[in-house]
């Protein structure tokens, strides 16, 4: 049984997190203060440390550091609230397993214990010279892959776990920029053919006319360009995993050659009378509603059936709000060795921009963000001033409201003022008016912004 020490002044919640903890078999003591966390810690030993990041006598980071300092090899979980989620994150990099976001997720809770003993387990007093290769490789090997805390994230994580060890086919369906080719890469990872290719391909951006070549190969002279045999993408993912993206963008001729290899599990190089026999799997994705394309009869039913034999959703970046720092911190690590920078972090005013702004583009756009932020910041910090100019512009939803002057005038002004923050130009726009037109109604409203 697993020993949990955590560390929390509020006594109520505490003794919560206490009996969950031991109900789910820990065996759980508890400190209301750092002082008596590290009495305990010199007296016991313990195999997990909880702690809230804040504490009346200390703070989570400087208790962290501590920790590591004295216990190198007991994993360190922070526990805060939302709006302590960006310097938690932060906690990671200087050494911490995880951490919990407040109010707590059942689940959430158990799987971020369960991740940080288990990894513990597996670099438990190495070899000081291979300490540091090994938590590489580990970090590397799952470097595009983030695991969030929202609702959707966990979702997400539990059915990639779930199909994972099977052969099922899989539609990966979402918005552009969300990801889809990762959580593909992330199946395959977790699948008994990870020793074995992961084969990517953009239907999009394959001709009709060359679509089986591409997909299935072709022989010398077999069509004018032919001057060398070609293995297509179906031969070279043998054994392992073909990934099929934007697959509704395929036409009903490819459809129906797609359809003829996967029930066959046999390709046919174009200008050869020889079968090939292949064994992969198939993961498709798509960010249209293949429902409506069969109805249509844009669409082949009977491929849809057979490459949606489990789907998963893949969620929107306003689907994963408590994901957004934990998202924009990663891609900001990244940046940083990409550029060969040193950004700290992001400002307080650049993370209320984040929140407050809709990311119709997902995590493409929030990576090409932060990557164009890094490249000009000069600071420790990404400020404002090095924001793309997008990021305060209005996106309206379907539900927002349309601003218009011909009711309500004054309100009108004052909220299109308030949502572009005080940017008059973009108000203006908003309004359907132009700046001058906005100048002359703020005075005549004795409005000062």
């Amino acid at each position: 049984m697993a020993k949990l020490l955590v560390i929390e002044d509020d006594v109520a919640f505490c003794k919560l997190v206490e009996k969950f903890l031991t109900k789910n078999g820990y065996a759980v003591t508890t400190a209301f203060s750092a002082a008596e966390a590290k009495s305990k810690t010199a007296s016991d030993k313990f195999d997990l440390i909880l702690t809230d990041l804040r504490l009346p006598d200390s703070d989570g980071m400087t208790l962290l550091t501590e920790f590591k300092q004295d216990l190198p090899f007991t994993p360190v979980v922070l526990m805060t609230g939302y709006s302590d989620i960006n310097t938690a994150v932060k906690a990671i990099k200087n050494g911490a397993a995880d951490y919990i976001s407040k109010p707590f997720n059942p689940d959430e809770v158990l799987i971020v214990v369960a991740n940080a003993l288990k990894n513990a387990r597996v670099f438990s007093e190495p070899k000081p010279a291979q300490t540091k290769t090994t938590a590489k490789v580990v970090k590397e090997s799952n470097s595009e892959f983030v695991l969030g805390i929202s609702p959707a994230s966990v979702k997400l994580a539990e059915y990639i776990k779930l199909v994972s060890p099977t052969d099922i086919s899989v539609l990966i369906i979402g918005e552009s920029g969300t990801g889809k080719e990762v959580i593909a890469q992330k199946i395959h990872k977790n699948s008994t053919r990870n020793k074995k290719p992961f084969i990517a391909v953009d239907c999009g951006t394959i001709p009709k006319d060359l679509a089986a070549s591409e997909f299935f190969g072709h022989v010398k002279g077999s069509f004018t360009g032919a001057l060398n045999d070609k293995i297509g993408y179906f031969e070279a993912a043998n054994g392992g995993t073909i990934f099929l993206d934007e697959i509704g963008n395929l036409s009903y001729e490819n459809q129906v050659q797609l359809l003829r290899a996967l029930q066959e599990r046999k390709v046919k190089p174009v200008g050869s009378t020889k079968e090939i026999a292949v064994d992969i799997r198939i993961i498709t994705a798509t960010n249209e509603d293949l429902r409506e394309a069969v109805k249509n009869g844009d669409f082949r039913e009977d491929l849809y059936h057979r490459i949606n034999e489990f789907s998963i959703a893949s969620p929107s970046l306003k689907e994963r709000k408590e994901d957004l720092l934990i998202f924009a911190d990663f891609f900001l690590e990244k940046s940083n060795q990409q550029l060969n920078r040193e950004v700290i972090g992001f400002s307080n005013e650049v993370i209320q921009i984040f929140q407050n702004y809709s990311w119709p583009g997902n995590l493409r756009e929030l990576q090409n963000v932060v990557k164009r932020s890094t490249l000009l910041t000069s600071g420790e910090f990404i400020e404002r001033d090095v924001l793309p100019s997008e990021l305060f512009l209005v996106h309206p939803e379907k539900d927002e409201v349309v601003f218009s002057l011909s009711q309500n005038e004054k309100e009108a002004i004052i909220q299109a003022l308030e949502q572009t923050q005080n940017n008059k130009s973009e108000a203006a726009k908003l309004l359907k008016i132009n700046r001058k037109t906005l100048y002359n109604k703020l005075k005549f409203y004795n409005l000062e912004y």
